[in-house]
């Protein structure tokens, strides 16, 4: 016994090391084994991760895994990826590892896929991404003859999947999510039985109308296989579509043409829950304690064949009388409700298929709502022809049905419409195919939201609508303090609602008090207003927008600013808005604007002419941003002010320039004005400098001037102005941080230069003196607020000093020659005086050269020199002598 017990020991564990080493001995056979039958069977490029074999997981049968495999297409999807599995399993038997290629088709018995992405694609050619089969003429060979297809799987599923099916023809899309499938039975018999259970969510949407929205949808099925003939039978199946159950019954068979098919469904009871069912649980809760009364009743049958030119007859209806839910914590309740609906197509052609609603009324509170609507020609030139008559009291929506609003709602809106149109015609606008009568109200509307600054109360608002025109008649709305009243015309709203098209219109909008702060918040953001970079996201103008403005405000106020009468014209179109001759009264005085603002780019961009006339200069300078930039020592001044601006450059995302970014040029003049240098420090630092010119004083009265500024830099073009009998020009430039570089030249009479220049121009006492002026240069650099003034006024003085004191000896000496002249009887004649007087005038003339060119003097001095001026030289000396202080008395005697 002890020995059949060791030997049957020993035997077993020969057999689990055995199953153990197995799989790495086949591993290499296995993966070449895989990637033979792929390479043969697809026209895709394929990869895996790796590929291993385990003999103890799916005992007594091998399980060969594929990780992470990977498909994708070659052209003309290149590159694009059919499908992508975490895991693909397969439990065989372990002899089919072993089979050699002419040893038939190997035999699965399990299949297992796990987190599996399938993309399915149809381009606009009819090229399909998933058609990758390569031919085989023993595959169609044994196909037809349906004869040694030995393939036996038992039981098969898919976890945790996706599946996208997209075909850009019809424009058609699937979304599957969450994709549990699983089933079991045999397939190695013509005829056999499949039983399936599958759970996903669904979203499908054909030309951009979603039909399903992430429905959740069940489906337990039974089927008969007829794989011989390609007809799948449905026998026991039960499926829900959220919490709808529905039965269905037929069959569905693969064809040569496409598919045939012959289905029937219906939902089993009759209780109106079943309708509530349909409407996925996000909105509709929990409907378990919901009380309901009525019926619903949902059923169709689909029939005929799919083919290249045809679909199957539809015979789809739901239909509910009578009916009313409520929610059992909610105070009001939904009733009279009535739906009579229908799809249904009875030719097969795909064109044909229409809806018809005939009724979808219901009763909220007092408030009754009554509908109705044809639409044909789903697939093509879609037709409508609709009806809505009721009253619909916003507050009552979330009181009767668990709907979670971001923002709340209340207002009544009143509708009387019927529209009839064709969608051609609202592509092509063609009016007198689009059929408009009635009229919609809105009354005591408030909308509420974390996007605006103050609720949206709209008192009143009427649109009629007549064939051809929508006419806004009144609209009378409030946000804040600010109030708007508008009238207008509609020419596209069915294009803009329906199709891709432009919002078209005109208004005439009206207000006696606009704040700009009750739609945005003040300042934009966190970044001050003279922002200096550019915004992550910028305000935009709507691109939908294709419409004129005619705006008329009694007053609007933005941030420290209030314009009154505001009035011009606004050109909305292409995301840009063109301001067309918008004029109002501002700081005193009358601006004019023209110019636009587009915000196409990432980054909105303006460029505006202003025009601004007898503006109040310090409240200009203070109020507004940019004048503050253009030119800081304005607020210094007091009067009034014309000027024309042209200014181009970026915008932030508060619609304020980005300084940085600014370019243009300016024209201005002054009107009345008056100096205020202590609100200046750089006038006075100036005045410290210059004591002989007082400031305050300082007329500008009818001055001009020209700048330029771009890349944060303003110029400045020299410009002339006076202070009584001083003449000063001005030049230089200014950066928007504040810094400057500006030269001004003063043109400064002797006169006003000191004591000491007075002094020696009263002993020369000649007028050519009188009108001697030198320049002095003033360098202002630093800042506005802090400068530095650099004078050569020091130097000037000097030179100027020195250039009198030299007049002053010419003219002594002059004087001395005459008197010696007198005193030895010389020059008696006329022409000699004559000869005297050019004398004593050309030194000052001379010297009055000098200092208008550095000194260096040009020419000769003439003077009548003879023989007895040697004969009388000590004379002369004591005459010099006597005029410079020495030996006065005796000079005094000789006289």
């Amino acid at each position: 016994m002890k020995k059949i017990l060791k030997i049957t020991s020993i035997s077993l564990l020969t057999i689990v090391i055995l199953l153990l080493v197995a799989p790495f001995i086949f591993q290499n056979q296995i993966k070449n084994m895989v990637r033979n039958f792929i390479n043969n069977s697809v026209n895709a490029n394929v990869e895996f991760a790796d590929v291993s074999l385990s003999f103890l997981s799916s005992f007594p049968q091998a399980n060969v895994s594929v990780d992470d495999l990977r498909i994708t297409n070659f052209e003309p999807f290149k590159d694009e990826t059919l499908a992508s599995v975490k895991s693909l399993s397969f439990d065989m038997s372990i002899k089919e590892l072993f089979k050699k290629e002419d040893e038939g088709p190997i035999v699965i018995n399990s299949i297992y896929v796990n987190e599996a992405l399938v993309n399915l694609k149809v381009n606009k050619f009819g090229d399909a991404n998933y058609v990758i089969a390569k031919e085989s003429e023993t595959s169609t060979s044994t196909t037809k003859n349906g004869e040694g297809f030995t393939i036996d799987i038992q039981d098969y599923a898919i976890s945790k999947s996706a599946l996208i099916y997209l075909d850009e023809g019809s424009n058609t899309k699937l979304d599957v999510t969450e994709l549990d499938h699983s089933g079991s039975g045999t397939f190695s018999e013509n005829i056999s039985e499949l039983n399936t259970k599958s759970e996903a969510n669904v979203t499908l949407s054909i030309d951009s109308t979603e039909y399903l929205s992430n429905n959740r949808i069940k489906l337990d099925a039974l089927i008969d296989l007829d794989l011989q003939n390609s007809k799948y039978t449905f026998k026991e199946n039960k499926g829900l579509i959220n919490d709808l159950p529905l039965e269905f019954s037929g069959y569905v068979q693969l064809i040569e043409e496409g598919q045939d098919i012959d289905i029937s469904f219906e939902n089993p009871g009759s209780d109106f829950k079943d309708f509530l069912a349909v409407i996925p649980k996000t909105y509709s809760k929990n409907i378990s304690n919901v009380e309901t009364s009525g019926s619903f009743k949902i059923n169709g049958k689909i029939k005929g064949k799919v083919t290249e030119e045809t679909i199957p007859t539809l015979d789809i209806n739901i239909a509910s009388n009578n009916a009313s839910f409520k929610y059992p914590d909610l105070p009001k309740s939904v009733k009279n409700i009535s739906i009579n609906a229908a799809v249904k197509n009875t030719t097969g052609n795909i064109d044909d298929t229409f809806l018809d609603l005939k009724t979808l009324n219901f009763k909220i509170d007092e408030d009754e709502f009554k509908s109705s609507a044809v639409i044909k020609n789903l697939t093509t030139n879609m037709l409508v022809n609709a009806n809505i008559d009721g009253v619909l009291n916003l507050a009552n929506i979330t009181e009767a049905y668990p709907i979670e609003l971001e923002n709340k709602l209340s207002g009544i809106i009143k509708a009387k419409l019927n529209t009839s149109f064709d969608m051609n015609a609202i592509e092509t606008n063609a009016y007198s195919r689009i059929k408009n009568n009635g009229n919609v109200s809105v009354n005591d509307f408030v909308f509420s939201s974390a996007d605006i600054v103050n609720p949206l109360n709209i008192s009143q608002a009427n649109v009629s609508f007549k064939p051809g025109t929508i006419a806004l008649e009144n609209f009378k709305a409030s946000t804040g303090k600010s109030d708007l009243n508008a009238t207008g015309t509609i020419n596209n709203l069915l294009g803009f609602l329906l199709s891709d098209q432009k919002l078209k219109g005109d208004f005439n909008v009206a207000s006696n008090n606009f704040l700009i702060s009750d739609f945005m918040v003040e300042g934009g953001s966190d970044r001050p207003v003279n922002q200096s970079t550019e915004p992550d996201d910028a305000l935009k103008i709507p691109a939908f927008l294709d419409c004129t403005v005619n705006a008329d405000a009694k007053k609007v106020v933005y941030d420290n600013l209030t314009l009154t009468n505001v009035k011009g014209k606004l050109l909305i179109k292409d995301e840009t808005a063109s301001l067309q001759n918008v004029t109002s009264n501002l700081l005193g005085g009358n601006l004019n604007m023209s110019g636009l603002i587009n915000t196409k780019s990432k980054t909105p961009t303006f460029n505006m002419d202003l025009g601004m006339t007898n503006f109040d200069i310090s409240q200009s300078f203070r109020d507004l941003d940019m004048l503050q930039n253009l030119a800081p020592i304005a607020k210094a001044l007091q009067g009034k002010l014309n000027s024309a601006i042209n200014v181009s450059g970026t915008l932030g995302d508060d619609f304020t320039p980005i300084m940085n970014s600014i370019s243009g040029g300016a024209l201005a003049e002054l009107l009345t004005t008056k100096v205020e240098t202590e609100n200046a420090p750089l006038l006075n630092a100036l005045s410290n400098k210059m004591n002989f010119i007082d400031f305050d004083k300082l007329d500008l009265k009818d001055l001009k001037t020209a700048l330029k500024f771009e890349n944060g830099l303003v110029n400045i073009s020299p410009f002339n102005l006076n202070y009584k009998d001083i003449g000063i020009t001005v030049g230089g430039s200014h950066s928007f941080e504040n810094t400057m570089d500006y030269n001004i030249v003063f043109n400064v009479p002797a006169k006003y230069l000191g004591s000491e220049v007075n002094r020696l121009i009263g002993k020369i006492n000649d007028n050519e003196v009188n009108k001697i002026s030198i320049p002095v240069t003033a360098n202002l650099t630093g800042s506005f607020t802090s400068p530095k003034v650099q004078t050569d006024l020091t130097t000037g003085v000097k030179n100027l000093t020195t250039q009198l004191i030299e007049i002053e000896k010419q003219k002594l000496i002059n004087n001395g020659k005459d008197k010696i002249k007198d005193l030895l009887g010389v020059n008696s004649n006329s022409g000699s005086t004559t000869d005297t007087t050019t004398t004593q005038s050309s030194p000052v003339k001379n010297v009055i050269k000098d200092i208008f060119s550095n000194g260096n003097t040009s020419g000769t001095n003439t003077t009548t020199t003879t023989d007895s001026t040697n004969q009388t030289g000590n004379v002369v000396k004591n005459v010099l002598g006597g005029l410079f202080g020495k030996n006065k008395k005796k000079n005094d005697t000789i006289k």
